[in-house]
């Protein structure tokens, strides 16, 4: 009876948690299949929830997704926020590092999210184009305030041309590198940060 009564205890989550583990759950599912062959039942089966309780959280699939690509674009934003006053190269060094050890840890979010580029669901490529404009803003806002660069860097249509193109190859580079497992995390970081540099050299 004790036995029974403790395992209640610990499945009972709270809606923060719960909605958190929803999430975990559909980031796999979601990286490993198109939106399409996802179903909504598997994800409950797999959290051990009824169907119901899912749609109580996501009223549909797409909001479950939008909210799945979400949140691990604000993951993503808050580990490649920019360091003020601290120079550009430095930070871009520290957020690759912090940006490729998330998506090593968090690999399934990753694959998520960038799944979401190809989803036919405008609801859900808005989510995901809004998280790669803030990630473009973020770098041309630590360009910006670099001495090396400035304000007048920054704003050229040509920067944040590169800067787009830069995020798109650093995308690739990185699924790549999780698929294959090699070359050495260092070694992707300084790869993209010379694409980077590279791009926006006179």
């Amino acid at each position: 009876m004790a036995a029974n009564q403790g395992e209640r205890t610990r499945r009972r989550l709270s809606t923060g948690e719960r909605r958190e583990q929803l999430l975990s759950v559909g980031a796999r599912l979601f990286s490993e299949s198109p939106y399409d062959d996802v179903w909504i039942e598997r994800v409950a089966e797999i959290a051990g929830v009824s169907r119901g309780l899912l749609y109580h959280y996501f009223p549909t699939k797409r909001d479950f997704f939008a909210a799945v690509v979400e949140r691990e674009g604000e993951r993503m934003l808050r580990m490649t926020a920019a360091v003020p006053g601290a120079p550009v190269r430095e930070q871009l060094a520290a957020g690759l590092d912090a940006y490729l050890g998330h998506a090593h840890a968090h690999a399934h979010g990753y694959r998520a999210f960038h799944r979401a580029e190809a989803a036919g669901d405008p609801v859900v490529r808005r989510v995901h184009g809004q998280v790669m404009a803030a990630e473009e803003r973020q770098i041309l806002a630590a360009l910006a305030a670099d001495p090396g660069f400035g304000p007048a860097v920054a704003e050229r249509p040509d920067v944040r041309l590169a800067v787009r193109g830069w995020l798109a190859f650093t995308t690739a580079i990185c699924l790549e590198w999780l698929r294959e497992g090699e070359p050495s995390r260092a070694e992707v970081r300084d790869l993209c940060a010379r694409a980077l540099f590279g791009a926006l050299a006179p």
